[in-house]
């Protein structure tokens, strides 16, 4: 076999210096005033092809890519075609951290060799789509395919860092391939597997992921083998240095002599790799005895150890599909993290149509094995949004009738499950997730219940926080009522004290220090908030309902988010309730950014005293008890009834709200692309489909995502006269600074004149609320037809 040569690292260009056809410059700016630019295009139909790696090539859409070759890895240098692949979303603080000692859970997406309808940057109109929202449950998270360099599509690294999960990505080697390219960066000097280390690195580092799944699915040579401990180490300790708690997993497959040997454990064969990274992911066809030999293996290190579990249950496994708890009661037993693969079969094997039912069933039977994990950074702000829907809502309002599907759109996710009252097992709440209605996006979160005679009330818990509360916070709190039931329902929050609770490490509060408060409404906000609060007390689009509170602490951590259901007065028979939740806000000191739609602020100020404690409520879930929230007085409003559609509860820094809003500036138009459309008719005119992509500048931590819309129409007179009235239309969302226009229906401009279309980018905050017009960014295009 000829002897590898050492393969050269490519020097860095700048964005938008490749081989590849330079990025077209922006469209000729003709007019510009202090709101809006005005461009001028005359429509060409000569083709203008763009990279097949990073755009549709039916649709030019903009879609995540992987990369199949070595050459291709080392060729690869951040440009400008990548930012649609960019996050947005930065990895979210969370409690415990990834660093601790405790368990972990890693799920591995692995479903039909992937890049499916994720693939798509800006979403689709794909029907029935799979999505994943137990995040609370999960540490880390593994987007895997065949393909040698698997970059996780954005939608999802925005979904998982939401969440406070970290995603890798996979380097895969397989067959007789696989082994050729491993002697290709393995089996030279070191310069060889540095090379391809750093691309793996800056990769990460610029895309805005945590690292790499690293698999290897082929044997190696001797020499190959002998270089890999040294490859993990240097990418390790150079992706430590680039991208703070980023991790590079080893999967078992090779062992130290090079053969293709799957261990099912981490032993002697295999420990070379996990000493030279931070972990290792197993096999799965192991069994306890695999778990009992591991614990002397692993020593310090058990958590480092992600033992796999194949939830389509191939091979010899202890458990798998419904069964899989029983493969993470081991798990769990020996103290080791667990990695589920592919629990995607829900969704692969299950009837599409229960999809929702399947996946609940299949994470509520793993709930006692999968620890959660705390928020501990503000502001946070959710709306339930599951990243798809039937139809697209805005503050109530109908905007858009049909399917959608957009992961970077899903907002944080709550604890899922169906709990028991520990008393008599009569009583219950089950929380699930429901396209059928929204406030803001696709879904909200459905919570059913009943209250058994011989309880007064019930509270369930949402979120568990970790975040010292700011002196002065807001909450807002949007609902809907349905049903007949009197049962009425409060949001609670639980406090405790700051200093008994250490925010940088691990430990928890105790229930001693844990405090309640009872905001009360306010019906005339304060004269600087009168524009966050304009729509308090208010009779909202749809049926909706909106009330405000503020409420002053002073040295307090705010620790769980709940919802409480009592019982009327006089009330003796057991009470069902079903009440629709929609988007909660967590809002602190330390984002600059102004607030959020309709907060009511009152005059009720609390310190954060040792209380009594309060009375657990104990759920039975089989076997096991737990305590999954905690009974307090219910915040009251009277006539509150059991059916209760609970849209926004939002919570924020009072100082906040009074700082200036960013404006979204420096609107361009580039990569204009013209195609004639048929007529729509029997005698209607004929039209283009415009294709393009905008460009903007704004300060993206204060972006909760951008909404695009345009305005098509009219043509304008070559004296400058108004021909017809224009329509605006929402385009769709995006969350970088830039959004790609596709197909667009245009009407042709006529002899001698000109067509309009005026672009709007419209920020939405963190907070979530409505951003006056007058501060979005605005292009205008004006097009006319080439002269005969």
């Amino acid at each position: 076999m000829e002897a590898p040569g050492v393969l050269s690292e490519p020097q860095l260009r700048a964005p938008g210096t490749s081989e590849e056809p330079p990025e077209p410059r922006p469209r000729r700016r003709i007019e510009e005033g202090q709101d809006e630019a005005v461009f001028h295009e005359v429509v060409t139909f000569t083709p203008d092809p763009l990279p097949v790696r990073y755009y549709d090539k039916d649709t030019t859409s903009p879609i995540s890519f992987y990369l199949s070759s070595l050459e291709e890895l080392l060729a690869w240098t951040p440009d400008v075609e990548d930012g649609f692949n960019v996050a947005l979303v930065p990895f979210q603080c969370r409690q415990p951290p990834l660093s601790s000692q405790r368990p972990r859970t890693l799920l591995c997406h692995d479903m039909m060799g992937g890049y499916l309808d994720d693939k798509f940057i800006q979403g689709s109109a794909a029907q029935n789509p799979y999505t994943f929202y137990h995040w609370q449950q999960v540490d880390i998270f593994v987007y895997f395919s065949h393909h040698m360099v698997t970059v996780p599509p954005v939608g999802w690294i925005n979904a998982a860092h939401r969440h406070g999960v970290c995603v890798l990505g996979t380097f895969i080697t397989e067959w007789k391939e696989g082994g050729q390219l491993c002697e290709a960066f393995l089996a030279g000097d070191d310069r060889s597997y540095q090379a391809v280390a750093d691309r793996l690195v800056l990769m990460a580092q610029f895309l805005h992921f945590d690292g790499w799944l690293i698999n290897i699915e082929n044997s190696l040579s001797l020499a190959a083998v002998g270089n890999m401990p040294h490859f993990l180490q240097y990418l390790t300790t150079r992706l430590h240095e680039q991208v703070p708690g980023g991790l590079v997993l080893w999967y078992d497959s090779v062992v130290s002599s090079g053969q293709l040997k799957w261990q099912d454990e981490l032993n002697e064969h295999n420990r070379v790799f996990f000493d030279s990274c931070d972990g290792i992911f197993t096999n799965y066809n192991w069994r306890e005895e695999h778990l009992e030999r591991m614990r002397d293996q692993a020593g310090e290190r058990l958590v480092d150890v992600y033992v796999g579990v194949d939830v389509f249950a191939r091979g010899q496994v202890v458990g798998g599909q419904f069964d899989t708890n029983k493969s993470l009661e081991l798990i769990r037993k020996h103290g080791f993290s667990a990695a589920l693969f592919a629990p995607g079969w829900v969704y692969e094997c299950l009837e599409k149509t229960d999809f929702f039912q399947n996946q609940d069933k299949f994470w509520s039977l793993l709930t006692r094995y999968l620890p959660t994990h705390s928020i501990c950074s503000l502001p946070f702000v959710t709306s339930f949004c599951l990243g798809l829907g039937t139809r697209r809502v805005c503050y109530g309002q109908e905007e858009a009738v049909g399917p959608w599907y957009h992961p970077s759109a899903q907002e944080p996710q709550p604890l899922f499950g169906e709990h028991r009252l520990e008393e008599d097992g009569r009583g219950w709440v089950r929380t699930h997730s429901c396209l059928a209605d929204a406030w803001n996006g696709g879904s909200s979160l459905l919570i059913r219940g009943l209250i058994p005679p011989e309880v007064g009330h019930v509270a369930v818990r949402l979120f568990s926080l970790q975040v010292p509360v700011p002196p002065k916070i807001f909450l807002s709190l949007v609902y809907k009522l349905e049903g007949s039931s009197n049962v009425r329902v409060a949001l609670e929050l639980t406090t405790g004290d700051a200093g008994g609770c250490h925010v940088g490490g691990i430990s928890a509060l105790n229930a001693e220090t844990s405090s309640r408060h009872r905001p009360r409404p306010l019906r005339v906000p304060p004269t600087k908030l009168a524009r966050w609060v304009a729509r308090c007390g208010q009779q909202l689009s749809g049926g909706w309902v909106q009330r405000c509170y503020e409420l002053s602490l002073r040295g307090c951590l705010l620790q769980d988010l709940l919802v409480s259901f009592s019982r009327p007065p006089g009330s003796q028979d057991a009470e069902s309730f079903v009440c629709r939740l929609g988007e909660i806000q967590v809002r602190g000191p330390g984002d600059t950014s102004s607030g959020l739609p309709g907060v009511c602020p009152v005059a009720e100020q609390a310190e954060c005293p040792r209380a009594e404690r309060p009375r657990p409520l104990r759920f039975r879930e089989g076997s096991r008890c737990w305590e999954w929230g905690r009974v307090w007085g219910p915040l009251e409003s009277p006539g509150f009834p059991a059916a209760l559609s609970l849209l926004s509860c939002q919570v924020v820094d009072a100082d906040s709200l009074l700082s200036p809003l960013p404006r979204v500036q420096s609107t361009s138009v580039s990569r204009v692309h013209w195609r004639r459309a048929a007529p729509e008719g029997a005698g209607a005119p004929a039209g283009l489909r415009l294709s393009c992509t905008l460009h903007w500048s704004y300060h993206l931590p204060h972006a909760r995502c951008f909404r695009i819309h345009c305005y098509r129409g009219p043509t304008r007179a070559p004296g400058g006269g108004t021909l017809g009235p224009g329509k605006p239309l929402l385009l769709g969302l995006a969350f970088v600074n830039q959004y790609r226009i596709v197909d667009l229906a245009v009407a042709e401009a006529g002899p001698g004149q000109d067509g309009r279309v005026e672009f709007l980018v419209e920020p939405v905050p963190r907070e979530g609320f409505l951003v006056p017009q007058a501060e979005w960014g605005k292009a205008t295009m004006l097009y006319s037809m080439p002269s005969t």
